[in-house]
């Protein structure tokens, strides 16, 4: 039969376990014990030097709190005792001074290691942000540096602007590599912390509940979207969460995990879907070369921006009247009261009371109507397009990443019926089996060959200057960045070796991923270029300071109603005559479009004018324009 006799617990098991519990509670605790011990010793020496009359030589008997200050001096001190006289009296502050040498050197070390840990602490960020109305970027990831470097010139005006930032990541790691490639941060404050952005408790340490707006990025790691999904949820299923809506602007890779996200998100977030945003501007510029700098002059801080301002002035007028009211803007479409957005609405449209203007603009203060009642505008120097029946296209991409699905599933929504499409990179049987499988499209015949696109002899094999449109992909789906963007470089040196020797231009558009490699590929005299993870960020950015933004960009992208288009100018005024820009912005109100810019086709290769061109122009200049310039217009087709 088993004993349920109860084990003693002895004293000295009492004792030790007691003295563990208070060394657990750290350097405090350690501090404590080593007063105790100092009492001890000190009190000792003096019931000694009390009990026993021991005196220095020559001195008087001393009491036992005179004998205790004395032995708690030569603790602390040394080098008290070197003026001690008679032999018995030495002694005694000889042990004295001995055990004040351990305990002091005891008490410097706990000292230090306290603070080195309280140092380790702070470096590892985990202290609360008081901040409010800040900016929060969760995770991390190369999209930061361009976010970070658009919000700086996006808070330039503001005395107390604030950017905190949250991901898996050490923090002086962090604050190291923001300084080495955003720089000087000027008036807003960059605060750092280390923590999950999925944990509960860590995202209390950086006041989500006070900030302005959330921005969560796609993390480099496998099933980022999932990662992005929690996060979403762990702000708004927060038991702490606040009542007033969040404004959350989060990136999602796979168009498959749209829904879940809006499940989760529900109004509160704008979700940007990378994958298919890039694929859409990649279509849009592979047709119209110059598509990438308007776009990322729209989307950045630098030049003129998008803007939204109720004109009391222009309420009860049409549309149509807007577009020349401006001298320094240019009107894009009406963000009506009721919170929907019209991008290039018939020019009919009355605007109503609480409707605002959409306009593109220096500043919000140059929003302001002129006035003007003469604008110049040169009615006989208008032009009426040619009518041009679509003929069938032909392009061919050179690599593959993610994104290629959706480039052709874009491009068939644009190319006329009857329109072929050659696929090359290197793939695999048994790749070009399954993507030949799932690729259908009823505008587009599809193929798909396997070959090295880096080599010369092969590019040449593939007669590319027989195709209309040319798309080369970064392989960022198997390479590093600047692999990836290595052998974009290569192949498009080739297609300018073929271009040469063929004396055929190629219209070629190219992905790269790093804006430092745009700047060494330009050599290649591509029509264009687009950075895909820098168009991300300033899309990122611009709607996590204006929501309605989501909007208007995503009819902008979208192929079904109003787009952005560069047409002939030859389409809209006589070329070779000198005309203002009102004339141009009637000639595109005549044809139910608005005009916001043009291209210069003579700069198509001057990065210092922004290769041609110009968005917002002031509307009095006057310019003469040739067969090859075109007129940047939103338009329906």
């Amino acid at each position: 039969m088993a004993s349920n006799k109860t084990r003693q617990v002895t004293l000295a098991e009492k004792i030790r376990y007691g003295f563990d519990r208070s060394m657990a509670a750290g350097p405090i605790a350690l501090i404590g014990w080593l007063a105790v011990i100092s009492l001890i010793a000190v009190s000792f020496a003096a019931l000694v030097l009390t009990i026993a009359g021991i005196k220095p030589e020559g001195g008087e008997a001393m009491g036992f709190g005179e004998a205790a200050w004395a032995s708690l001096m030569r603790t602390l001190d040394s080098g008290t005792m070197g003026g001690d006289a008679g032999w018995g009296f030495r002694w005694i502050m000889l042990f004295v001074t001995i055990c004040g040498i351990f305990i002091v050197s005891i008490l410097i070390g706990v000292v230090t290691s306290g603070l080195e840990g309280k140092l380790d602490e702070l470096r590892k960020g985990r202290s609360f942000v008081i901040e409010e109305g800040h900016t929060l970027i969760l995770g991390w990831s190369s999209n930061i540096f361009t976010i970070i470097s658009e919000l700086l010139i996006a808070n330039a005006n503001q005395k107390k602007a604030r950017i905190v930032i949250m991901a898996d990541k050490d923090k002086v790691e962090m604050e190291e590599e923001i300084r080495s490639k955003v720089g000087s941060t000027g008036k807003t404050r960059v605060i750092c912390r280390t923590g999950s952005p999925i944990d509960l408790y860590d995202l209390e340490i950086v006041n989500p509940h006070q900030s302005k707006s959330i921005i969560i990025l796609s993390p480099e790691a496998a099933e980022p979207d999932s990662q992005v999904i929690k996060t979403i949820l762990a702000i708004t299923n927060n038991p702490r969460r606040r009542e007033e809506p969040y404004h959350i602007v989060a990136e999602i890779r796979d168009s498959r995990n749209m829904e879940a996200a809006h499940l989760v998100g529900r109004d509160e977030t704008k979700l940007v879907q990378a994958n298919e945003l890039i694929a859409r501007i990649t279509v849009q510029t592979c047709r119209q070369s110059g598509m990438s700098v308007v776009y990322t002059e729209l989307l950045d801080y630098e030049g003129d921006e998008i803007y939204f301002q109720e004109e009391p002035a222009l309420a009860g007028k049409t549309f149509g009247d807007s577009l020349t009211a401006y001298e320094n803007c240019a009107v894009m479409g009406l963000h009506l009261a009721d919170g929907g957005v019209r991008l290039n609405p018939p020019m009919d449209t009355r605007i109503g009371t609480g409707d605002r203007i959409i306009a593109i603009a220096e500043d919000d203060d140059k929003l302001v109507v002129s006035g003007l009642s003469d604008m110049g505008i040169d009615a006989a120097l208008i032009r009426q397009a040619e009518a041009r029946v679509p003929q069938p296209e032909r392009t061919i991409i050179l690599g593959w990443n993610q994104r290629g699905n959706s480039i052709i599933e874009e491009l068939g929504n644009y190319v006329p019926v009857g329109s072929q499409l050659m696929v090359v990179a290197d793939f695999s049987e048994s790749e070009i089996s399954i993507l030949q499988s799932q690729t259908i499209s009823p505008n587009l015949s599809v193929s798909f060959k396997a070959a090295d696109t880096t080599d010369r002899r092969t590019l040449e094999s593939l007669e590319i200057s027989d195709y209309q449109h040319v798309i080369v992909l970064g392989y960022t789906d198997r390479m590093e960045v600047q692999a990836a963007d290595s052998r974009t470089l290569i192949t498009l040196l080739h297609l300018r070796g073929i271009e040469e020797k063929s004396g055929k231009p190629l219209s070629i558009v190219s992905e790269m991923l790093d804006i430092r490699n745009r700047e060494l590929a330009e050599v290649t005299q591509a029509d264009d270029f687009i950075v895909s993870d820098k168009l991300i960020s300033l899309l990122m950015t611009q709607v996590s300071e204006n929501k309605h933004l989501h909007a208007v960009f995503a009819d902008l992208f979208d192929s079904d109603g109003s787009e952005i288009y560069l047409k002939q100018a030859s389409d809209y005024v006589a070329v070779g005559e000198t005309v203002n820009f009102y004339t141009i912005v009637e000639a595109a109100r005549q044809r139910s479009e608005v005009a916001i810019g043009y291209r210069q086709a003579a700069f198509s290769n001057d990065s210092s004018k922004q290769y041609g061109v110009k968005v917002n122009p002031k509307k009095s200049e006057k310019l003469a324009f040739t067969g090859q310039d075109c007129i940047i217009v939103i338009a329906d087709s």
